[in-house]
């Protein structure tokens, strides 16, 4: 995809839509229920994102597909030093970058935030206020994206917490490969775990990049 045409932008310009919903699936199963999720939504409109290309080998459903409340998070992991919120294709990049802080004593919560709009502020606002510092990852545009939404709730919430959001700058990303264009923009799970110590003065090693 040239500049242009990345698809980085569907967050931010959906967002403000009133009653429109927002979703991004971790995973090809988790695809699947969302796609259940979407027929059965009959309170306004719905928008998922996903990527094309090949998915992560998780095992399909081949019945019970049930619909996901709308607007449930889960967590995926659990610590007490830093709060990561993956959306779609950043939640497993979010669980390796626990795994790096974890190897250098930060535990991290990881939850796969599945939805944009409507926030899951009953699970992620406890948990912003208990940890204190908040990472926000996603694929998509930093200005009015997933990570906006967080720090947005945040804020209206009246919670004292740090939050830092890892997305694409107010730039155009030149033509790439996923991978290349990820490492170009500081992405991958090392260049996140490294910028996530640096913004939280957290224990800094030399992570190889």
């Amino acid at each position: 995809d040239g500049p242009t045409h990345q698809g980085l932008y569907d967050i931010a310009y959906l967002r403000c839509i009133p009653n429109m919903v927002l979703m991004a699936p971790k995973d090809e199963a988790e695809l699947q229920r969302m796609l259940v999720t979407g027929i059965h939504y009959t309170d306004g409109a719905i928008a998922m994102r996903y990527p094309r290309g090949s998915g992560y080998g998780a095992p399909l459903m081949e019945e019970g597909w049930e619909p996901l409340p709308i607007g449930e998070a889960e967590i995926l992991r659990q610590g007490d030093d830093v709060l990561l919120l993956g959306y779609g294709t950043m939640v497993y990049p979010a669980m390796q970058t626990a795994e790096i802080l974890s190897e250098h004593g930060i535990e991290a919560t990881v939850i796969n935030a599945r939805f944009a709009k409507p926030l899951d502020e009953e699970l992620i606002l406890p948990l912003a206020e208990q940890i204190g510092q908040v990472v926000t990852l996603e694929e998509g545009c930093l200005m009015g994206g997933f990570g906006s939404a967080v720090a947005e709730s945040i804020l209206d919430a009246q919670i004292s917490a740090k939050v830092l959001r890892l997305g694409v700058p107010d730039q155009l990303v030149d033509h790439a490969k996923p991978d290349q264009a990820k490492a170009t923009l500081g992405l991958t799970p090392p260049q996140m775990a490294e910028r996530i110590l640096a913004s939280f003065k957290l224990q800094k090693p030399m992570l190889k990049v």
